[in-house]
């Protein structure tokens, strides 16, 4: 099952050094969600070979500019290439506000239905769920009302041997039993058990997306064990000050959380206009958590 996530933007308030602001695209067997949306999100899309009609579900973590300015551009694009599907829009209340807004001055009514639900700035939630996934959202501590996204695999059934299948000429009716547990019973009476017929699926995998935040370690709960945790570090630690003043997380606190959260896999991103070059903010982070990279746009990360 396919679970990866592409970088389509890694700059924090402004576009600067061919960075543009934050927007992931993660793909989860084969199903594409649209994790922020700043400007330039549509260019990227188009540079990444990511056809936006399969944009099915996108979140918006807060009503900062750098995170969703490209929103009402990708909108209106998807209403202009004839999309009739609906999308779904995860988002701060306001958000459908600042939308109705948008399409009443431009006279746009959506040829697609536009779905949208509120996310709870003060509490966890589950948001979505289908046979293959769960969405749920955290809070986080950023100076105006900020969640985080956390995505998770549903544990899968077990499966087939597909050669010992062909050998044995098993119905194809009895796999969801075999895939369950069941057994079965050749032309000669031997009864063969599940485990040699079927393997355990891999594991589930979770992915985790932090926005911008300050480190208060109060989510730490919300994204303990994540495969793959995506966290801001918009400043070196010797910025530290200039980080709480604009509650935003260092390279070295973000690797710290990390630690303290025992994921797997750390990448860092929402990089401040600052820094040109990024290999610091990297040996800074992996002084603490060997397993980091940086969110470099264009990238594919698996999960």
């Amino acid at each position: 099952m396919r679970f990866d996530v592409t970088i389509l933007g890694s700059s924090s308030a402004t576009p600067i050094y061919n960075r543009n602001p934050s927007s992931q695209l993660l793909n989860i067997n084969e199903r594409h969600f649209l994790i922020d949306c700043g400007e330039g999100t549509q260019v990227q899309l188009l540079r990444n070979g990511i056809k936006n009609q399969r944009i099915e579900h996108i979140f918006i973590s807060h009503l900062h500019g750098d995170h969703y300015l490209g929103l009402v551009g990708l909108l209106s694009s998807l209403h202009l290439n004839g999309r009739s599907k609906p999308i779904y829009l995860y988002g701060p209340p306001e958000l459908s506000e600042i939308l109705d807004i948008q399409f009443k001055y431009s006279q746009t009514q959506l040829r697609y239905p536009l779905v949208f639900k509120a996310t709870q700035t003060d509490h966890t939630e589950k948001i979505f769920e289908s046979n293959d996934v769960i969405i749920e959202t955290f809070v986080l501590d950023h100076r105006i009302p900020c969640t985080g996204f956390k995505f998770t695999q549903k544990k899968r059934s077990r499966k087939i041997i597909k050669e010992k299948f062909d050998e044995l000429k098993i119905p194809i009716d009895l796999i969801p039993e075999l895939k369950r547990g069941g057994t079965f019973t050749d032309k000669k009476g031997r009864v063969y058990a599940a485990d040699e017929l079927t393997i355990e699926a891999p594991e589930p995998r979770s992915y985790a997306y932090c926005s911008d935040t300050l480190c208060s370690w109060g989510y730490l709960q919300d994204i303990k064990g994540v495969d793959t945790l995506y966290h801001e570090a918009t400043f070196m630690n010797d910025m530290l000050s200039r980080a709480e003043e604009t509650f935003h997380t260092t390279t070295l606190q973000a690797g710290e959380i990390a630690v303290k959260a025992e994921v797997k896999q750390l990448l860092i991103g929402h990089f401040s206009a600052r820094y040109k070059e990024l290999e610091p903010l990297l040996e800074e982070s992996k002084s603490v958590f060997k397993n980091t990279k940086l969110a470099i746009e264009g990238h594919t990360f698996e999960i």
